[in-house]
């Protein structure tokens, strides 16, 4: 593979190879919400929380890895990432089945996706010394939590292997903590952008799920209203992700240097990013069966993942915010509170009041911040776009 001639953390913007790669994670996680859907109980939720956290974690990696060296113009490296992208596939195919059927065929796909991006960030950034560093500090965490999970694919379905799950979810997800900053150079406008385009292709697959949820239905009135409402759900989070929120922890990430860049780019992306996605894929779940029985009451496991899902996506802007800018967005929280305090009424009303009911809290909250705070979104939007 060639040197990178490129400097590590300069900018550049998303490539079209990164975001063909991301397809693939589009395809996993609709079959994580098929996996939630096929199996609605507190252990299937469960389950598809693990799966998702193993999988964001594995797209994680390469999006740190593209951030730090452009792939792209080195055929070796296209090539390895295309493969990475095909063990990938196989990852998605064997979802549903993560704990079942297709355990071991998971976790061999899924050592593969994980050994190719330490292979290709050690090979690539063996130039620079820092960043190399950096990369074999990480590593041994990285594999070892790939290795737990393979291992747990030998073993027969139970409790053993939930807990090789869990283990290897913590040993992923601390890693990051113990091996620190030191070496990592972020490209700030990249990682931002990046991350947006996940929160994109995550609200995507929720529009995707409602829409062939229904398709398989008689369009009726109140169908084509739930459908409706649904579409208003997922712009709504739409527009509180990326009319300010995106715009504020990205010229943030941008005005910090060094290693201070670097926690807040693994913190306030990396790690707070993930419940964002939970959030929505359990929103995805939420609309995909509100559909199928509008006019009755919800299961307390859907009603969770509509309403809980989207309070569980404004907790993650809240701490999103927290972490950026240290300050509390008080709105929001009183939004969460009351989206939970509405999961018993989900349970007992009829599922298209329930839906009708989420979607007027949502129009409200974004109502309220687009006029509360005209002037100062108006001189942000401004002063990114200057």
């Amino acid at each position: 593979m060639h040197e990178h001639k490129r400097a590590f953390g300069a900018s550049h913007s998303v490539t079209p190879l990164e975001l063909f790669f991301d397809l693939v994670f589009v395809f996993a996680l609709t079959q994580v919400t098929t996996l939630l859907a096929d199996d609605l109980t507190w252990v299937g939720l469960l389950r598809g929380f693990a799966v998702l956290a193993v999988v964001w974690w594995a797209w994680g990696g390469y999006a740190w890895l593209t951030n730090t060296i452009n792939i792209d113009d080195d055929v070796a490296s296209r090539l390895v990432l295309l493969i990475a992208m095909v063990a990938m596939l196989i990852v998605g195919l064997a979802t549903p089945a993560a704990f079942g059927e297709y355990a071991l065929l998971f976790g061999v796909a899924y050592f593969v996706v994980r050994c190719l991006h330490v292979l290709l960030y050690a090979v690539t950034t063996r130039t620079d010394p820092e960043v190399f560093g950096a990369v074999v500090r990480l590593a041994p965490g990285l594999l070892a939590g790939a290795t737990l999970i393979l291992i747990a694919g030998f073993l027969p379905a139970g409790p053993l292997r939930g807990g090789l799950w869990a283990l290897a979810i913590l040993v992923d997800f601390v890693t990051p903590l113990f091996a620190g900053t030191k070496g990592w150079k972020v490209d700030a406008g990249h990682f931002a952008e990046r991350h947006s385009l996940i929160v994109i292709i995550a609200l995507g697959e929720s529009l995707i799920a409602l829409g062939l949820s229904a398709s398989s239905e008689k369009l009726t009135a109140g169908v084509i209203t739930a459908a409706a409402l649904g579409v208003l759900v997922i712009a709504a989070m739409w527009w509180l992700y990326f009319d300010i929120v995106a715009v504020v922890a990205e010229q943030r990430l941008a005005a910090l240097t060094g290693q201070a860049q670097a926690r807040m780019a693994r913190d306030s992306y990396t790690y707070l990013h993930l419940p964002m996605v939970i959030g929505i894929v359990l929103v995805a779940l939420g609309l995909k069966k509100t559909l199928v029985e509008i006019d009755t009451p919800l299961t307390l496991i859907v009603s969770i993942s509509l309403f809980g899902g989207l309070a569980l996506y404004l907790l993650a802007h809240i701490a999103f915010r927290l972490r950026n800018i240290r300050t509390l967005n008080v709105q929001r929280l009183i939004a969460a509170i009351v989206l939970l305090l509405l999961i018993p009424a989900g349970a007992n009303l009829p599922a298209l009041v329930s839906l009708g009911l989420a979607t007027a809290v949502l129009i409200v909250l974004v109502c309220y911040e687009t006029i509360r705070f005209r002037d100062t979104r108006h001189r942000i939007r401004f002063h990114h776009h200057d």
